[in-house]
């Protein structure tokens, strides 16, 4: 049985007895007419009143248990619902003949639901409470809580009971009340800016839209295997072709890949495309959405982020990709498109690498190594090499450029933009290049998407496309420095790996 230690067969033995003393532990068709939080601002005039009591009213409230001190013929009860704690006061002579001995004190303990009747008054320590005049079980807790002076601190059961975690720890609730007001937000904001909702697949005939490993699945009435998608551009660019001029959508993307503070296999991105603008106009669209969510959410233009302080006033920072190589990383400026004093570089910084990449790649590394947890304040990436951006337009004055931005904030990378590449026969020739990448064992690359090709055939309007990532926006604007923060659950390994590992570890 999954409840075997003998708090919980005592639990359960208590469960039994409710049942035998005529009370359902789980009951249906509960109400309750206020919260925690309304009983505090709706009766806050009794602190102030000449009785320090208001007996004219009756309310009925429902939490958990959190607290309980018996003293004889009366209890002090600390309950939260989602709004709060709110202390209760229980005594013996004011329920009916018996419940309190034989049912509150016996059966009724830390982490149950109840539901109470009462009204508001004023303890001697003044504080606003509840005085109760019935009492009902509403859940039968089996489980019992964590001890509450050490609460719930092992991450790892954090991330993976996320129930516990958010009856033991109440402020992890707001940080997810604040992910739905962001996601709320920017939803609201692109509507206003003439973007529509749409909604693409979610398995993809062929992975493509990014550079990353898919998850593939099988669908057993055609006999083929589908990818999860990996990025829903190709199909958002689609549309386009199609006739909208501005569309968004806000879902799940999934990439094979390792996990770590700022990578879950399994998260929430924005993606937007927008005809007849440029990635410039991208650029301030996004400087205009976080004032939009500074203002909504109530934040100053500073934040912190751990030790660090982000501020947000814009216009925020632009700086090309090789003057960041050069003025971050140390690059010699005469060095920065020379692949072979590239790797010199690496070397002498004791960076490992395939000595096969390419000069782009070579200065990928480089970023990646010396120059991204630098940038701290808001900061847009331009002109990024064409060789890492297989679907960003060329720059017209420099073919080896494309007219492409990351944006990076507390030292990672946020959103990633550029005018989309609309010439079908350039696309085509990227689309093999990846293909022959893909063969040399880049599992990364993209495939060929013939059918995308043929949409771009018949013509695609000059187009700027964006996708934000939302879990990492969340953790930025929550200051919380691991992506599982932001996400209510996780991926996580197995149980049986992660005590394998420990296992082997000790």
């Amino acid at each position: 049985m999954i409840f075997d230690n003998q708090y919980e067969l005592q639990r359960i033995e208590k469960s039994n007895n409710l049942k035998t003393a005529g009370k359902n532990p789980y009951p249906h068709n509960i109400q309750k007419d206020t919260s925690t939080l309304a009983f505090k601002q709706n009766f806050a005039y009794v602190a102030s009143a000449a009785t320090q009591r208001d007996d004219t009213v009756t309310v009925t409230l429902s939490g958990r248990i959190k607290f309980l001190r018996v003293m004889g013929k009366a209890a002090f009860v600390k309950i939260e619902d989602e709004e709060g704690l709110l202390q209760i006061y229980v005594a013996r002579d004011n329920l009916p003949e018996g419940f309190y001995n034989d049912v509150f004190k016996k059966m009724i303990e830390v982490g149950d639901i109840i539901t109470v009747s009462g009204y508001p008054f004023l303890t001697k320590t003044e504080e606003l409470s509840l005085h109760v005049t019935a009492l009902d079980i509403t859940t039968k807790s089996i489980k019992p809580l964590p001890e509450k002076f050490h609460g719930l601190q092992d991450h790892e059961l954090r991330y993976r009971q996320r129930y516990l975690d958010m009856i033991m720890n109440p402020d992890v609730k707001n940080i997810f009340k604040l992910r739905s007001k962001i996601v709320s937000t920017t939803r609201t904001f692109m509507e206003e800016q003439g973007f529509l909702e749409v909604e693409t697949p979610m398995m993809h005939p062929i992975a493509g839209g990014a550079n990353a490993r898919p998850f593939i699945t099988h669908h057993n009435a055609l006999g083929i295997e589908r990818f999860l998608r990996i990025a829903p551009e190709l199909y958002l660019k689609r549309l386009i072709v199609g006739g909208f001029e501005a569309v968004f959508e806000i879902n799940r993307n999934f990439r094979n890949e390792g996990m770590d503070h700022t990578h879950n296999p399994e998260f929430t991105m924005m993606e937007f495309y927008w005809a007849y603008h440029n990635y410039e106009d991208l650029m301030k669209l996004t400087e205009d959405l976080f004032e939009r969510l500074l203002s909504e959410l109530k934040l100053p233009s500073k934040l912190p982020y751990g030790e660090l302080e982000i501020d947000y006033a814009t216009p925020f920072a632009k700086i090309k990709w090789e003057d960041a190589l050069v003025e971050i990383a140390g690059v010699k400026r005469e060095a920065v498109r020379d692949r072979e004093a590239l790797k010199t570089f690496l070397k002498a910084n004791n960076v490992k690498f395939d000595e096969n990449l390419s000069m782009a790649k070579l200065q990928e590394e480089i970023f990646d190594e010396f120059v991204e947890a630098k940038l701290i304040n808001p900061t847009f990436l331009t002109h990024y090499p064409i060789d890492i951006s297989p679907l960003a337009r060329r720059s017209d004055e420099d073919p080896e450029i494309a007219e492409r931005f990351e944006f990076f904030v507390g030292g990672a990378e946020i959103a990633n933009g550029f005018n989309e590449l609309n010439d079908p026969l350039d696309q085509y020739e990227r689309f093999a290049a990846q293909v022959a990448n893909k063969a040399d064992g880049d599992d990364e690359a993209h495939e060929m998407d013939e059918d995308y090709i043929q949409a771009l055939g018949y013509g695609m309007a000059p187009t700027a496309g964006e996708g934000i990532g939302i879990d990492r926006l969340v953790m930025i604007l929550t200051n919380q420095h691991s992506i599982r923060d932001v996400i209510l659950f996780p991926a996580m390994k197995p149980l049986n790996i992660t005590k394998k590992e420990k296992s082997d570890n000790e």
